[in-house]
C-alpha cells in the first residue's frame, strides 16, 4: 500500500501550529530563552526553548486539561490541528483507524508534583490521577479516545528518536495493510528543574547564558543541546482511500529505517555503522532521485559526538554524494525536543519538500571540519526537492529515518 501524509499539527517553542512554525523555521528564528518555570539561580543551565503565548483553551476543554499532564495536553492540542486539517473524520472505519504516539519521558511535571505530595503530606495526599496522568502510553491512549480510533492504538518510546519511530511505525501499519489511517507523532513536556539538572549532569546540556550561543549544531563551538518542549502530529492515510476522498496530500511516505548502535547508553558508535544502515533503509526507496535535490533534517542536537557521527552516517550512506545533499538542523531553533522532535522535525520536511525551501542551521558561524557537509547555514535556500529525509537518532542508540517523496 501507498501512504500519503494528510494532516499536520504542530505546537513548538517557535510556533504553536503549523503556519507560525513553518514561517519561523524558514526565517530563522531562535525559539531559546531564559527559563521562566523555575528557580535557576542555584543551577547553570539558565537556558530552555519553552513554548510561548501557549492557550490550551483554544481548541481543548477545562476539564480535559485538569485531568492531563502538559505532555499529554500538547499531544491532544497539536493532533486536533492535525485531524482538522486531514478533515478525515467521518471518512474513514473506525476500526480501521489507529493511533501511534509516543513520548521520551512521559508525565514528568506530574511524576515531580505528586512526588512532593507525597513527602509533605503521605500516600493519602497523592493524587488518584497520579498513574493515568504520568504513564508515557497515555497521550496515545486520550487520542484514541478522542477521535473513536478503535484500531491498532501503540506508545512508542525510543528517547530522542520517538517522534519518527512513530511515523515509521504508522507508515509499517498502513503499507502492510493493517490500518487505513494513523494518526501519529509525539510530545514532551520535562523543562522542570530535575529533568534539566538530570540531562546538565549527565553532560548532555550546554551551559551556555546567551541564546545565540546555545544550541550549535554542526558548529565548532558546540557543548551539549538546550531542552525543548511541545509536540507534532501527522495523519498518515492509504493513498488510494484519501485520492478518493479529495484529501489534500502533502507528501508520500516512502521509507522508514530503524536500527540500534548496541554501543552505548548515551553516547553514538562512533563508526556510524547502524546510524548510516538506518538512512540507507529509508533512502532506498528515493532510487535515482538526484542527490542535490533531497533534503535532510538532520538529529543535529549540537553536541561533540552526535554531530560528528552523524556526518560520518551520511558519507557512509551516501558516499561522495553526500555533499551534494542539503541538510539543516531546526534544533537549532526550537532546541530538542526529544520525543516530540522527530515529529516536528518530520512536519519540517515534509513542508521544506512542499515549497521548496531548505530551513536554515542557525548560528552556525564556526563550522566543525569534522563537520563538512552542507548544513545550510543561518539562511533558508530556496531550490527545488524531490524528497526529504528525516533523521533521528536517540540514547540507548535507537536510530530512525523515514523518507518522504514530493507528489
Amino acid at each position: 500500500m501507498r501512504v500519503a501524509v494528510t494532516g499536520l499539527g504542530a505546537l513548538t517553542p517557535i510556533g504553536n501550529d503549523v503556519s507560525a512554525f513553518w514561517n519561523a523555521a524558514v526565517q530563522g528564528v531562535c525559539g531559546i530563552a531564559p527559563i521562566t518555570r523555575f528557580d535557576t539561580s542555584d543551577i547553570k543551565y539558565k537556558l530552555a526553548a519553552e513554548l510561548r503565548d501557549f492557550d490550551p483553551l483554544s481548541r481543548l476543554d477545562r476539564q480535559i486539561i485538569r485531568r492531563t499532564d502538559l505532555f499529554t495536553t500538547y499531544a491532544l492540542y497539536a493532533a486536533e490541528e492535525a485531524m482538522t486539517d486531514s478533515a478525515l473524520a467521518g471518512s474513514v472505519d473506525e476500526d480501521e483507524f489507529g493511533v501511534v504516539f509516543g513520548s521520551g519521558v512521559g508525565g514528568f511535571d506530574t511524576f515531580c508534583e505528586e512526588h512532593a505530595h507525597l513527602l509533605t503530606g503521605g500516600p493519602r495526599r497523592v493524587s488518584p490521577l497520579f498513574i493515568p496522568k504520568m504513564i508515557s502510553n497515555i497521550a496515545a491512549g486520550n487520542l484514541a479516545i478522542r477521535y473513536h480510533a478503535h484500531g491498532s492504538c501503540l506508545c512508542v518510546t525510543t528517547a530522542c528518536a520517538t517522534g519518527t519511530s512513530a511515523v515509521g511505525e504508522a507508515y509499517r501499519l498502513i503499507r502492510d495493510g493493517e490500518q487505513t489511517a494513523v494518526l501519529c507523532g509525539g510530545s514532551e513536556a520535562v523543562i522542570s528543574k530535575l529533568s534539566v539538572a538530570g540531562f546538565g549532569n549527565c553532560q548532555a546540556l550546554s551551559a551556555s547564558e546567551d541564546p545565540d550561543a546555545a544550541s550549535l549544531p554542526f558548529d565548532a563551538r558546540r557543548a551539549g543541546f538546550v531542552m525543548g518542549e511541545g509536540a507534532g502530529a501527522l495523519v498518515l492515510e492509504e493513498y488510494e482511500h484519501a485520492v478518493r476522498r479529495g484529501a489534500k496530500i502533502y507528501a508520500e511516505v516512502v521509507g522508514y529505517g530503524s536500527t540500534c548502535d548496541a554501543h552505548h547508553v548515551t553516547a553514538p558508535d562512533p563508526e556510524a555503522r547502524s546510524s548510516a544502515r538506518a538512512v540507507s533503509l529509508a533512502a532506498r526507496a528515493l532510487g535515482g532521485v538526484d542527490p542535490a535535490r533531497i533534503y535532510i533534517n538532520a538529529h543535529g542536537t549540537g553536541t561533540a559526538l552526535n554531530d560528528k557521527t552523524e556526518t560520518a552516517a551520511y558519507k557512509r550512506a551516501f558516499g561522495d554524494d553526500a555533499y551534494r545533499l542539503h541538510i539543516s538542523s531546526t534544533k537549532s531553533m526550537t532546541g530538542h525536543m526529544l520525543g516530540a522532535a522527530g515529529a516536528v522535525e518530520a512536519i519540517v520536511s515534509i513542508l521544506a519538500l512542499r515549497d521548496g525551501i531548505v530551513p536554515p542551521t542557525i548560528h552556525l558561524q564556526e563550522p566543525d571540519p569534522a563537520c563538512d557537509l552542507d548544513y545550510t547555514p543561518n539562511t533558508a535556500l530556496h531550490t527545488p526537492l524531490d524528497a526529504a529525509l528525516s533523521v533521528s537518532l536517540g540514547f540507548g542508540g535507537h536510530n530512525a529515518c523515514v523518507a518522504f517523496a514530493k507528489v
